[in-house]
């Protein structure tokens, strides 16, 4: 029912910018969460920042890098990310969940599993190289 796209992955020099897009189609909670998690090779799942109404929650380790945003008209998650560092290389997931918790859980949650069910997207490849 619910799916997630995303897109706008790609290989930029240190320094650099990307905007990430997740195209979300069936979510009918206009309040709900959404989220971007990201993954580098050998490394556990991390939080990247959740969204929901318009209030917005980021992982403590980007220092204010990273902009979480949803334009609804378009159904869209996007993740702004700018000053790129290789650290920040990974593949990177947008999420949600139906029925939504208010406010958004922790980013543990996410992970653990469990009802109500959460939704991910396919991943999109991020590369950030020195």
């Amino acid at each position: 029912q619910v799916q997630l796209v995303e897109s706008g992955g790609d290989s930029v020099q240190s320094g650099g910018s990307l905007r990430l897009s997740c195209v979300i189609s069936g979510q009918s909670d206009d309040s709900a969460c959404m989220a971007w998690f990201r993954q580098a090779p050998g490394k556990k799942r991390e939080g990247v920042a959740d969204i929901s109404s318009g209030i917005t929650n980021y992982g403590s380790s980007l220092k204010g890098r990273f902009t979480i945003s949803y334009d609804d008209a378009k159904k869209t998650l996007y993740l702004q990310m700018n000053s790129l560092k290789p650290e920040d290389t990974g593949m990177y997931y947008c999420a949600t969940t139906s029925p939504s918790p208010h406010p958004c859980p922790s980013f543990y949650w996410w992970l653990a599993g469990g009802y109500p069910p959460r939704y991910w997207g396919q991943g999109t490849q991020v590369t950030v190289s020195s």
